[in-house]
Order: structure tokens, then sequence, then C-alpha cells
């Protein structure tokens, strides 16, 4: 799995890139399909650091999160728990799908 972190307006630490990285690389605990995060901070509005995460998967399309709050790692850690969720659902939704029972007597 590839993981991208790139910063809008701004420019990142390398420390604080590789603890986004560590933070972003858990996801394949809810999803082990994934093939590539890309994660956006964008530092424009420096009060409200905004912060999104795109993951790619295979066979489905791309899951997306938005977060932006006053600290930096506040929207770091919404925007992972947001993709956490949709994750969780849409396995679900895979898993779900695969033991459908059908409700038909003989």
């Amino acid at each position: 799995m590839q993981t991208r972190v790139s910063a809008r307006h701004g420019q990142l630490s390398p420390a604080s890139q590789s603890k986004i990285e560590s933070k972003v690389s858990r996801l394949t605990r809810y999803f082990d399909r994934l093939t590539a995060l890309n994660v956006t901070v964008d530092l424009q509005n420096s009060s409200l650091p905004a912060v999104e995460i795109v993951a790619s998967s295979e066979h489905f399309h791309e899951l997306v999160s938005h977060e932006a709050s006053p600290q930096l790692w506040r929207s770091v850690d919404g925007a992972v728990q947001k993709m956490e969720q949709q994750l969780r659902k849409h396995k679900e939704k895979v898993r779900d799908h695969k033991h459908v029972q059908s409700s038909r007597r003989s």
C-alpha cells in the first residue's frame, strides 16, 4: 500500500509527515484491500488547518474524508476516524452481501 502525505499553502516537518503516515497506515486494519492513501493538509487558513484523506481500493471507488479544526492533530484524528467509519461500513456491506440467506422454503 502506498501512503502519500502532502501539504498545500505551507510545509510540514518530516516528523509531522511520519506521524501522519503512521496514523493513516492503521486504516489497513479495517479494510485490507486498500491500494493507496493520499493525505492532503491544507494550511491556507493557519487557525483552521484542514485534512483530506482519499483511500483507493481494489474493485471499489475512492473513499474521501475531510476534517477541519483549530489544531492540526485534531483534524488528522477526525479525518482518520471518519475514514475508519466508512471502511467499516463498506466491509460490512461486502460481507453481508455474500452471506445473504434465502427466505424461500422448500
